[in-house]
């Protein structure tokens, strides 16, 4: 998939304006984000970047400019981007490593996962891919049938299975991260997980006892029943990809489907809730 790559120049800059605008921009589609010191670098596919209007994005605050520059990424230019500037080995606590395959990771840990990433959103440097990395790391996955929604780079899913969750069921819509979740699986040697090319509409006869969704707000809005439907009485079920102001939104939505308050992390602004469905 031919992706856009949108240099946005905060001037001055200001990480405040930055988290707000990526907010914004978050809900026309644009699906990866990258930090840089003069603003934010921002991605969505090329086919839905047809219909976006930069001019439809506000400045939060006065006195800060915004400027754009739009650049074409093909597919086979992705993970030279990635490699050539953003995908670096990276530790979330003590147990777990993500690195690619170009690179070598001295220390021994736990849990070593590798991702050729390609243009697949989950490298394990967003924060709400380390939110949800450290949830499975604090949680027992031995023997559960487990669900990754929107499964990107298949991180989530491996990470699982590695910890002997039973069996991992991956989904995603995207058919690049689809190729890309069945190239990372097969590179980790991961035999209990499996991947889905599609959406929610793949779940109605399946059942889980651990649901990952790191989509984004409107996603998981338009969706959590179809999720909650798949959740076993008693399972978990653990939300990600939005801004912490949106919890609350979230958190409504989740009271409507029954759902119980379990715990929350935040990082950076970004956050991920869990709960729990009732026996």
């Amino acid at each position: 998939m031919e992706y856009t790559k949108v240099e946005v120049q905060v001037m001055p800059p200001n990480q405040v304006v930055n988290e707000l605008v990526i907010a914004q921009m978050g809900e026309l589609g644009f699906d990866s984000f990258e930090d840089v010191e003069t603003g934010f670098n921002a991605y969505i596919p090329s086919k839905e970047f047809i219909a976006v209007n930069l001019d439809d994005i506000v400045c939060p605050i006065e006195g800060i400019e915004l400027s754009y520059k739009t650049q074409i990424i093909p597919d086979e230019n992705w993970n030279q981007v990635w490699e050539d500037n953003f995908f670096q080995p990276i530790t979330i606590g003590n147990a777990c490593v993500i690195h690619s395959s170009n690179h070598q990771v001295d220390k021994k840990y736990q849990y070593d996962i590798v991702i050729n990433p390609r243009m697949a959103f989950g490298s394990g440097h967003h924060e709400t891919t380390g939110l949800i990395v450290q949830h499975i790391l604090d949680n027992e996955m031995r023997d559960k049938k487990v669900l990754d929604m929107g499964c990107g780079t298949a991180i989530l899913g491996m990470l699982c299975a590695m910890k002997e969750a039973k069996h991992v069921t991956g989904v995603d819509i995207d058919e690049w991260a689809y190729n890309n979740a069945l190239e990372n699986i097969k590179l980790n040697n991961v035999s209990t997980m499996d991947v889905l090319l599609g959406g929610a509409e793949l779940l109605s006869a399946m059942s889980f006892d651990l649901v990952l969704a790191n989509i984004n707000r409107n996603i998981l809005l338009n969706d959590m029943v179809k999720y909650v439907h798949v959740l076993r009485k008693g399972g978990t079920i653990v939300f990600s990809g939005f801004y912490t102001e949106d919890i609350s939104i979230i958190d409504q939505e989740a009271k409507k489907q029954g759902l119980t308050f379990l715990s929350q992390k935040t990082d950076n602004n970004w956050a991920a809730v869990a709960y729990i469905k009732a026996e």
